[in-house]
């Protein structure tokens, strides 16, 4: 019976813990009518967009893609703040992407080895490149971008 008694526990602390990271949050399938709306509401990522940007120096390109956040950095203060990661892309490029999050909600609970998806500007520079305004524009005059991190999306 104690057995019994400590496995019962033993999954209840695995169900807290997927609770927590947010296991069970991931959308069942969208219905037909939901995925049309999607598709008319939020445009088409295409990752190859990031590479090409990459491989031929362009900068100013707004790009989306998504991988694993390799490192979590230290807040940037200086002036608007924002938040800083290292992404590595699937083909093993790393990106910067900063959030501003005196424009957005600040992103909590960022740690390495999470998935994260992004949308915003793309500046080429040696290391990978910088991808900013990741989130949506007050005055309207820029493209939003956004940041999909814990099954939540922030702008």
């Amino acid at each position: 019976m104690r057995k019994l008694i400590a496995f019962v526990g033993l999954l209840g602390v695995i169900y807290a813990l997927a609770l927590q990271h947010g296991v069970f949050e991931r959308a069942a399938a969208p219905t037909q009518s939901e995925a049309q709306a999607s598709q008319h509401s939020t445009p088409r990522c295409d990752e190859n967009t990031l590479a090409s940007a990459y491989r031929n120096h362009e900068s100013h390109v707004e790009v989306c893609g998504y991988g694993i956040i390799a490192k979590v950095l230290k807040d940037d203060t200086q002036g608007s703040r924002h938040q800083r990661f290292i992404g590595r892309l699937p083909s093993g490029q790393t990106v910067l992407i900063a959030y501003n999050f005196d424009l957005a909600p600040r992103i909590e609970g960022l740690r390495a080895g999470a998935p994260i998806e992004f949308a915003g500007e793309y500046e080429w520079n040696p290391q990978g490149g910088v991808v900013h305004w990741t989130h949506r524009d007050p005055a309207g005059r820029h493209p939003a971008g956004w940041i999909r991190y814990g099954g939540r999306q922030y702008q």
